[in-house]
């Protein structure tokens, strides 16, 4: 099947969805986990097969160490994918949900109500759980997608979305072809092309991924291009909570988007020297002078430098970040609400690591990625981010003319 055929079939499906009730949505993704948890050895099986494929292009520089840590599939994983479409079956309806009612005169009435986006494009790299949570996510929001995976987790890819759209199949009622995924280059060609059917772009990946998007394409795209995130440690933090915190933040998952990258440190800190020594005595390459303060290092390498107060390190931040997730260690209240309003980021934590910007850490379930726009969805993108809006007006015969020429007058009344 050619990509026209599926954008075709993936925008019916997406206009089908609209109608679909919260029991229906609801069924499929329980039907969903029940079906990855029980066939979840299969899954593990193809990203063996992948994990054996991408070693070859880990040892000849195709791929990056931290793209192929991304792609390993574990029991932890598999774990959240399963709990992550419980827990989003649990969440309340997000569609058709009554946003505002005014009466704008007697007898006629403006709503506006929460519906979905229609069909979205996920383009992503490694990270098969990717998948699932977009699926669920989907589901749950009345939204058609269609996945591109990189060609390092294509095994597992196949599995996992085959499972799903096998359960699905089982649900009464729920619409065919509202989740698809494609493979070639070519593919993702033309869905950058495919404006009539698809309404948003959400990539998760490097920042060349990202950048290439953006540039070719007139749809609108969702997402991050780097996760270049800060942690200041103000002169009034406590060593142990500093370090604890740093250590997670850099080494709990080196990879992912919001692993700090970048440690500023008021001259002021007394325990410094203590500080930078529990951080190298924790595995973490430390530096000083990096050639670039704009820069994501998806490894244990970790950037510092002195600042002399919380407005120096927030202009360092509002300079050099991404906009993703930063955080600030202090007992001075006064310090952390000034950091938490001045940072023009996402994400903005007092005494917390970096490391909870998650979906599935905030409570959405799960999350379509993270985002450093300023739009109608920032920062973890969960099923919020996925609805928009349309204004619904009843009336009873009421024409504009009568309000030009004075005959009648609107109430503009909340009801």
């Amino acid at each position: 099947m050619d990509f026209l055929e599926i954008a075709k079939n993936a925008k019916t499906a997406s206009i089908n969805a609209q109608k679909l009730s919260n029991d229906i949505k609801n069924t499929a993704l329980r039907k969903i986990a029940a079906a990855l948890n029980d066939k979840k050895n299969e899954v593990f099986e193809a990203n063996s097969k992948d994990m054996e494929d991408a070693k070859a292009l880990l040892d000849s520089g195709e791929i990056s160490q931290s793209m192929y840590n991304r792609l390993k599939l574990d029991e932890n994983k598999m774990r959240d994918m399963v709990q992550g479409l419980i827990d989003i079956s649990n969440l309340p309806d997000p569609v058709n949900k009554k946003l505002m009612e005014r009466e704008l005169d007697d007898g006629l009435v403006l709503t506006k109500v929460s519906c979905p986006i229609g069909v979205l494009g996920i383009i992503f790299e490694a990270r098969p759980d990717v998948i699932s949570q977009i699926s669920a996510l989907a589901i749950k929001s009345s939204n058609a997608v269609i996945l591109k995976g990189g060609k390092e987790s294509i095994n597992t890819n196949k599995t996992i979305l085959s499972i799903i759209n096998s359960a699905l199949d089982e649900v009464e009622g729920f619409p065919k072809n509202m989740l698809n995924q494609v493979f070639s280059r070519d593919d993702v060609k033309e869905m950058l092309n495919a404006d009539k059917y698809v309404d948003l772009i959400i990539p998760r990946g490097g920042n060349s991924l990202v950048q290439f998007i953006k540039s070719n394409t007139k749809i609108p795209v969702l997402g991050h291009a780097d996760g270049i995130c800060h942690i200041f440690v103000d002169e009034t933090a406590e060593l142990d909570m500093a370090k604890k915190i740093i250590i997670d933040a850099k080494t709990q998952y080196p990879s992912a988007c919001n692993a700090v990258e970048t440690l500023l440190i008021s001259d002021k800190f007394k325990y410094s020297t203590e500080l930078l020594k529990g951080l190298e005595d924790a595995g973490i390459t430390l530096i000083s002078n990096p050639e670039s303060w704009h820069k994501e290092y998806s490894d244990k390498i970790l950037a510092y430098k002195y600042v002399s107060s919380v407005v120096e390190a927030v202009n360092h931040i509002n300079e050099y970040g991404s906009g993703h997730t930063e955080s600030i260690i202090t007992s001075d209240k006064q310090n952390a609400e000034y950091f938490m309003d001045m940072v023009d980021s996402a994400g903005v934590y007092h005494n917390a690591s970096t490391r909870f910007a998650d979906g599935f850490r905030y409570g959405f379930g799960a999350e379509v990625g993270i985002s450093t726009n300023k739009t109608h969805a920032r920062g973890p993108v969960g099923m919020d981010g996925l609805v928009i809006y349309k204004y619904k007006l009843r009336g009873s015969g009421d024409t504009v003319v009568e309000y030009v020429k004075g005959e009648k007058h609107f109430t503009h009344k909340d009801l």
